[in-house]
């Protein structure tokens, strides 16, 4: 959803349409595109193992992944959001250290998201109707919680994150079919954090983005280099050995 998501915001840009414009009719498009997944490809495999899930939602990827191409072909695409890559100035001069507006301002824009969405599942109606839901699809529609509004309701949400997350990576790296194993790095930080914690998924992608920067520069020269792209993996496995909830994930207890 994220390549499909940048290179959809691409194509509206490409028509001579406004930025705003664009985005909110790539909004539109990730809205449907999500309840159209939900309704099509998740809703029958409601009550079904998680590894169907899994599977249903890498071969949907994959889907998108060519319709995209026939419509937009396979060549990268540039995207440009007003934010300019370039150190910054002040912090270069106090520190000795090159940071870039841009990754700055994404991270910003990250933390920001974060927070929002953290408040947004902690503190509102919905948002604890969201996780009852994912806790227990049968006991949340014993209580009175419309199932239909509440997945129409998350996959609004994920078409939004992943606008947000398509438009800061393809302005990055460009608009290309690379963005779809970028968004994959967001697996070994569940693994690490726990999938049912959210502080656990910030702790997560920081150390999963702390651990392949120091990988690179301390273990790459030892073995040719190019391992910031698989050691999160790595760590993933191994951490998977040791604890497979996760740091904040509840541990479950099956009795036979």
């Amino acid at each position: 959803m994220v390549f499909f998501a940048a290179l959809t915001f691409v194509g509206f840009l490409e028509m001579g349409l406004n930025f705003w414009v664009a985005f909110v009719l790539t909004l539109g498009a990730m809205v449907v595109l999500g309840l159209l997944t939900e309704r099509i490809v998740l809703r029958p495999l409601v009550n079904q193992p998680q590894i169907s899930l899994f599977m249903a939602t890498i071969g949907l990827a994959f889907v998108i992944e060519g319709i995209a191409q026939l419509l937009w072909g396979s060549q990268p695409h540039g995207l440009d959001i007003g934010i300019q890559d370039e150190p910054l100035g002040w912090i270069s001069d106090a520190t000795g250290m090159n940071v870039s507006k841009f990754d700055l301002a994404a991270a910003g824009i990250a933390a920001a998201l974060v927070t929002t969405l953290a408040q947004f599942f902690s503190r509102t109606r919905i948002g604890r109707a969201l996780r009852a839901v994912a806790d227990d699809h049968q006991a949340a529609l014993a209580v009175g919680i419309p199932l239909q509004q509440i997945w129409a309701i998350v996959w609004t949400v994920a078409g939004f994150v992943a606008l947000v997350a398509g438009l800061l990576w393809g302005a990055r790296n460009g608009v290309q079919f690379s963005l779809t194993f970028l968004a994959l790095k967001a697996l070994p930080v569940l693994i690490l954090g726990g999938f049912e914690s959210i502080p656990g998924a910030v702790i997560g992608g920081l150390i999963i983005g702390a651990s392949e920067k120091l990988a690179e520069v301390y273990i790459g020269p030892h073995v040719g280099g190019g391992i910031e792209g698989w050691f999160p993996y790595v760590l993933a496995l191994l951490f998977l050995l040791v604890r497979p909830e996760g740091l904040f994930g509840e541990k479950h207890i099956d009795r036979v």
